[in-house]
């Protein structure tokens, strides 16, 4: 049996039929980003270089990720070093030594990033053509 609407319920009914989808697409945005943010964290730790010597926080155990608040129907989750952040830049792309050398770039964070992007573009569009159907 079809349920019928009458013309001037239409755009009621239309308004609830998206609100409802927004809210579902928005769930299910936020729990992917969660998860593949967490993944990528785990990944940063695991790849991220281990200097010598004996640090009270290494670098490599500094990995986090800040929620953000949701501004405008957008969702943010940032990836950061809590513990050294000022290593990140230094480390992705070599610095100026004090004989006036260079060290070595590790590059760590661009690879993974250009990795978690794909990852989430995929998954992403998945997620809305599920809900779409």
């Amino acid at each position: 049996m079809s349920k019928t609407t009458k013309p001037e319920d239409l755009q009621k009914v239309l308004s609830d039929y998206l609100e409802n989808y927004v809210e579902d697409i928005t769930e299910d945005v936020e729990d992917t980003t969660d998860t593949l943010t967490k993944e990528a964290v785990q990944e940063l730790k695991q790849t991220s270089p281990r200097g010598q010597g004996s640090r009270s926080k290494p670098y490599y155990k500094g990995w986090t990720r800040q929620r953000g608040k949701e501004n405008r129907g957008r969702y943010t989750v940032k990836i950061h070093n809590k513990t050294n952040y000022q290593l990140t830049h230094l480390l992705e792309f070599g610095h100026a030594t004090r004989n006036g050398g260079r060290t070595k770039a590790i590059p760590h964070i661009r690879p993974l990033e250009q990795k978690y992007n794909k990852l989430y573009e995929k998954r992403i569009t998945t997620v809305i053509k599920r809900r779409s159907k």
